[in-house]
């Protein structure tokens, strides 16, 4: 199951790592996809980046059945303290709802706090940054640039990867989404990952 919107909410906050998910955010707007902004409040927030946005809503407001999937980013406030502990909570609202989650980088690591990760295949950037957590989900860590767990289990699907895979990452909300077919995704990620220029001819193609 996932939700029936055709808006995708990714979670803002101080020194998130605004390059992770770029690609993920442009090409799913570009493809018929609104992305709102989500924060703790609705005060401005700055990228590790620089760059100040503006949340278009607060998680107080955030409801599952109003989204198609929710994406979380790395920020050096997940291994400092408990402030993002309400986006991980709500990243477990958004699961048992049947709704799917992604998350990148440090993440990852504040899923596995949540205990989101015990029962799911899931990467991150090394096996041992998890393990840290102390999180008990170890066994099903995989050594991958991303990773999709279906959900089969009953809750959404979830997404991860680890910090220097944000096109791998894109590739798999776009294939979890159903924003490209299998050809045409092959060809994108080809394109933004291998810069193979033969895989252009593909993307015009459909």
């Amino acid at each position: 199951m996932t939700g029936s919107s055709r808006t995708v909410h990714l979670a803002v906050y101080d020194t998130f790592a605004d390059w992770e998910t770029g690609h993920t955010t442009a090409h799913l707007a570009r493809n018929g996809y609104t992305v709102r902004t989500v924060g703790l409040t609705r005060e401005p927030v700055t990228t590790m980046g620089g760059l100040r946005v503006q949340p278009d809503l607060t998680l107080d407001e955030l409801r599952a059945q109003d989204s198609a999937l929710l994406i979380l980013t790395g920020a050096d406030a997940w291994d400092a303290g408990d402030a993002l502990v309400p986006f991980a909570r709500a990243a477990r609202g958004f699961l048992d709802a049947g709704v799917p989650v992604a998350a990148i980088c440090g993440a990852t690591a504040g899923l596995a706090r949540e205990g989101l990760l015990d029962g799911r295949a899931h990467t991150s950037a090394v096996s041992f940054y998890l393990a840290a957590t102390g999180y008990a989900g170890g066994s099903r860590y995989v050594d991958a640039d991303a990773v999709t767990d279906s959900g089969a289990a009953g809750g959404g699907g979830l997404i991860t990867a680890g910090p220097t895979e944000p096109v791998a990452f894109a590739r798999e909300v776009f294939a979890l989404l159903g924003v490209y077919g299998p050809e045409k995704l092959d060809a994108w990620y080809r394109l933004f990952h291998d810069s193979d220029a033969s895989a252009y001819e593909v993307l015009e193609g459909e």
